[in-house]
């Protein structure tokens, strides 16, 4: 498996990514919320093209994507991860975990302070993220709870708390 950044020939792959990773059952066929979203970031200013990663197989061909989007806590610029999909048959094989590692690599390498998601409790501790209320970061929807993380990088100072925005087309698809 090789992680890399994404490319414009990428697009309709990544995008098959997050319509097989998160197909609902009752809508098969359906573009998902998660690849509609994707498309939409990478259209908004929010979009960070060095922190949107593809893995590929041997055969070049695509496995899962992650991507991290320009946020706010406040006034200051932090990153919203996700969507991150792996698909069906790749998952647990290893694929997601090599995604996360790479882009909180990559975030923290850009000096990035904080990574903040609304995911699972169980899966992204393993990454080091926790309850963001810890940190003092609010969720938009308080009934988020422990559903919405975060994980500070290097960059990160205590400073950084208050009320957390996702980029405008998490609100709007």
């Amino acid at each position: 498996m090789l992680i890399r950044r994404e490319v414009p020939a990428d697009i309709p792959a990544i995008r098959e990514v997050h319509n097989a990773a998160f197909a609902k059952p009752e809508a098969p066929g359906e573009p998902t919320v998660e690849a509609v979203l994707v498309d939409a970031l990478r259209a908004c200013e929010a979009w960070l093209p060095r922190l949107s990663l593809v893995a590929t197989g041997a055969d070049g061909a695509i496995l899962g994507h992650v991507v991290c989007s320009r946020a706010s806590v406040d006034s200051a610029p932090v990153l919203g991860l996700g969507p991150l999909g792996v698909l069906p048959a790749h998952q647990r094989q290893g694929v997601g975990h090599a995604l996360m590692h790479a882009v909180l690599a990559a975030a923290d390498a850009l000096d990035e302070p904080l990574v903040v998601l609304l995911g699972h409790r169980d899966y992204y501790p393993r990454f080091g993220f926790r309850p963001a209320a810890e940190l003092g970061v609010v969720p938009p929807v308080a009934a988020w709870g422990e559903h919405f993380q975060a994980r500070p990088l290097a960059a990160y100072t205590p400073a950084t708390r208050g009320a957390f925005a996702y980029a405008k087309p998490f609100d709007e698809v």
